[in-house]
């Protein structure tokens, strides 16, 4: 099993950049699929991307270009590189661990993207 830490989250302004990191507790990190999605206001959780354990991402085509997913399985992480950040990429953040039947989530980080 995975326990998993969000961090980096904050207020920036639009065009402005963030990155995400997500701090992964327990065994066998490499193994798992690792992904990003989000939560805003009054909406349903979405996916944002997902990284396999291979190392091949699959990003939302809302951030296609913007976003950018990397694992450091040395470091039991994944990050979230954003740029270009719109005010409707503002939500919580959720880290995603996943293998087989197992689901694991973080606590989320909030985003905000306000001038």
């Amino acid at each position: 099993q995975l326990q998993l830490v969000e961090s980096g989250g904050g207020l920036v302004q639009p065009g402005g950049s963030l990155r995400l990191s997500c701090a992964a507790s327990g065994s066998a990190f490499s193994f798992y699929a690792m992904g990003w999605y989000r939560q805003a206001p009054g909406k349903q959780r979405e996916l944002v991307v997902v990284i396999s354990r291979g190392g091949n991402p699959n990003y939302a085509d809302s951030v296609k270009g913007r976003f950018t997913i990397s694992r450091d399985n040395a470091k039991n992480a994944v990050y979230l590189q954003m740029h270009n950040l719109k005010p409707e990429d503002t939500a919580v953040y959720y880290c995603n661990a996943a293998l087989g039947n197992y689901v694991s989530w973080g606590q989320g980080t909030q985003v905000t993207v306000s001038s």
